[in-house]
């Protein structure tokens, strides 16, 4: 069965973003009404049937948007509807909408199935085509699990990000890092071969100071190194980046605009910079309906690819992402 339609899509999204979601899906006049709701659980329906081209939509809240195939009362019953495609299971379990490990990653066009456990007795059943920028991981939960040594969650937000949206980097790159103590993206970087220039006033953890350069010509050629500015963000200059930036990373404790602002200056001080990746840390949640100004804003920046995803690591954040 290569083409599928039904009365509704379901969305997969962390447990306590679902008014947000709804909010968000009414902001952006989809003509989606809500309907069934459970912890990290929303149905919405429409006047027309859906098809698998109406979840080509980029609902932030939503960590997995499924075209409902409707419920069934087992897991084998549930499995029968979508038997023939590659299946992703996820539950709601130890207050999180987690997803089992699946062990095959899908290919762009591949039409997965969704078995979701909301109870003993309760399955829903969805599918969804593979596309980029979309996570590989069932209920888009990757499980990584943070290293005993990594000095904070911010190595999960990374690693997360990377992962869903599919991000390579290489030994070239140069990322500047806004708000980096104590250090869990740039421990993350460094792993993978990556430079940084970390901007904080506060002390770093030493697990990162092992590769801490003082001046960037002491940079030693192909070994990933770890330059400390320490200062606050607003007083960095041209000169304290030098050449070669080539991404702009912040984790600050700022409000979006703030932080946006923040990014506007150092991308005007590195025209180098070509990507563009914020963790953006909301008072409110709902406020995910003000993602039309913040796309504007990394527009006039010169990006052209844009994406703001929740991600199952998250409270009131969510990962910005900018392309050029």
């Amino acid at each position: 069965m290569n083409r599928f339609e039904s009365d509704h899509v379901f969305a997969l999204c962390n447990p306590g973003s679902e008014s947000a979601l709804k909010l968000e899906a009414e902001s952006m006049a989809l003509g989606w009404r809500s309907g069934y709701q459970r912890r990290g659980f929303v149905t919405f329906k429409t006047d027309a049937a859906f098809s698998l081209a109406a979840l080509d939509v980029e609902i932030a809240c939503a960590r997995r948007l499924c075209l409902s195939l409707g419920k069934a009362t087992s897991r084998e019953e549930a499995e029968q509807k979508i038997e023939s495609y590659t299946i992703h299971h996820a539950r709601y379990f130890e207050r999180k909408m987690q997803g089992l490990p699946c062990g095959v990653r899908p290919q762009i066009g591949d039409i997965i199935g969704t078995v979701v456990e909301l109870g003993p007795d309760e399955f829903w059943v969805g599918v969804h085509r593979h596309t980029r920028m979309l996570s590989p991981d069932p209920a888009g939960d990757s499980g990584i699990q943070m290293p005993a040594d990594s000095p904070s969650r911010a190595w999960l937000k990374l690693e997360e990000a990377a992962r869903f949206f599919d991000l390579e980097f290489t030994t070239k790159d140069i990322v500047v890092e806004v708000g980096c103590a104590p250090g869990g993206v740039v421990y993350a970087l460094l792993k993978r071969g990556v430079s940084v220039i970390g901007v904080d006033p506060a002390k770093m953890a030493a697990v990162v100071l092992t590769t801490a350069i003082t001046d960037r010509q002491q940079a030693a050629a192909g070994q990933p190194w770890f330059y400390h500015c320490r200062k606050p963000a607003a007083l960095v200059s041209k000169r304290d980046l030098g050449d070669g930036v080539t991404w702009f990373m912040s984790d600050m404790n700022q409000a979006p605009d703030v932080v946006l602002k923040e990014c506007a200056r150092f991308c005007k001080m590195a025209p180098s910079i070509r990507g563009v990746l914020i963790t953006l840390k909301l008072t409110d949640i709902k406020q995910v309906a003000e993602k039309p100004q913040w796309f504007a804003a990394l527009r006039e920046m010169g990006f052209k690819t844009i994406r703001l995803q929740q991600l199952s690591v998250h409270h009131k954040e969510f990962a910005l992402l900018a392309m050029k």
